[in-house]
């Protein structure tokens, strides 16, 4: 029974929410600089809040864990789940939000982990069948997916400082 890509994938998802990387961020640092009153604020109008971005990496986690368990494509990119309005994600609370956070990649890290690299190869049965891909591609896209959004939330704060400076005349 080999392990060696599975054991990899499972570190890489604790890494990026916990462990000190090479590029220097992970979620834990990002957040720890985010509170309830900063975590819903757009700082331009383009750019999502962080609480979007968390709700929306929370749904593709959870559609990953039920391709995993083998269930139909179930989450598409034009869903209203994809991007939950500030508004609902405010009455659902900013510590709910960090507990479905977290939950959510500790649910796919405890569900590969009496798994083995054979798992990984196989294919996603409800895939597009124009793409197929194996679970190992599903699970490495999550974790880019991730990555992406680490560091679009590393802006948002930095552009959040920012407004809060200029407002309240504080030197950065």
């Amino acid at each position: 029974m080999n392990t060696i890509l599975i054991k990899d994938i499972i570190k890489q998802l604790r890494d990026v929410e916990h462990t000190d990387l090479w590029i220097d961020e992970n979620f834990e640092k990002k957040l720890a600089s985010v509170n309830e009153s900063t975590a819903y604020e757009r700082p331009i109008p383009e750019l999502h809040s962080i609480a979007e971005l968390m709700s929306h990496l929370i749904e593709w986690r959870r559609e990953v864990m039920s391709r995993l368990n083998g269930n139909p494509r179930g989450l598409e990119m034009n869903d209203v789940a994809n991007w939950r309005t500030n508004n609902e994600l405010k009455i659902k609370g900013w510590e709910k939000l960090l507990e479905d956070f977290w939950n959510s990649q500790q649910e796919i890290i405890n569900f590969l982990e009496d798994k083995d690299d054979s798992f990984l190869e196989q294919v996603y049965e409800h895939a597009d069948p124009n793409f197929p891909y194996n679970l190992k591609y599903l699970l490495t896209g999550l974790i880019h997916h991730d990555f992406y959004h680490l560091g679009q939330m590393g802006i948002i704060i930095k552009f959040l400082k920012i407004k809060h400076a200029v407002i309240y005349n504080e030197v950065i």
